[in-house]
């Protein structure tokens, strides 16, 4: 089951053609997994990252721009597990303005110590959230 969560596009998206400058995706696709890890998998960032020590970095990435998006469109994120290893996870998350999809990525997220810098498994508490939806 995909997790859907809406973005509009604002003006600090754009370039100067009034379209999205890509990095500013990365920016939008990193901001879903963020909700994603509060809604679904009930551990926000900041007990992540601050509290906890850990992190959930990317380390891989890759990602097809399909259409443009301009300001003022609203995108449906759509983000879906596609793998779950020991320390790693497989998301994809495609995006869509109406029917028309503007994105589609695929990225593996690591779960680390942000003391050692070394991978760790995933919690049974997290992992008994991480639904593999294969497409």
């Amino acid at each position: 089951m995909a997790f859907t969560t809406p973005r509009k596009v604002r003006f600090q998206h754009c370039d100067p053609a009034g379209i999205v400058f890509y990095p500013r995706y990365f920016e939008m696709i990193n901001s879903v997994v963020e909700d994603w890890f509060e809604e679904i998998v009930q551990q926000d960032f900041n007990h992540l990252h601050v509290e906890s020590g850990t992190g959930v970095p990317t380390v891989s990435i890759d990602t097809q721009f399909c259409a443009p998006s301009r300001l003022g469109e609203i995108l449906t994120f759509e983000l879906t597990v596609q793998a779950v290893g020991h320390s790693s996870l497989t998301l994809q998350i495609n995006a869509y303005c109406a029917d028309q999809k503007r994105l589609t990525s695929c990225l593996t997220l690591v779960f680390m110590d942000l003391h050692s810098g070394k991978s760790m498994p995933w919690t049974d508490t997290m992992r008994q959230h991480f639904i593999v939806d294969n497409l």
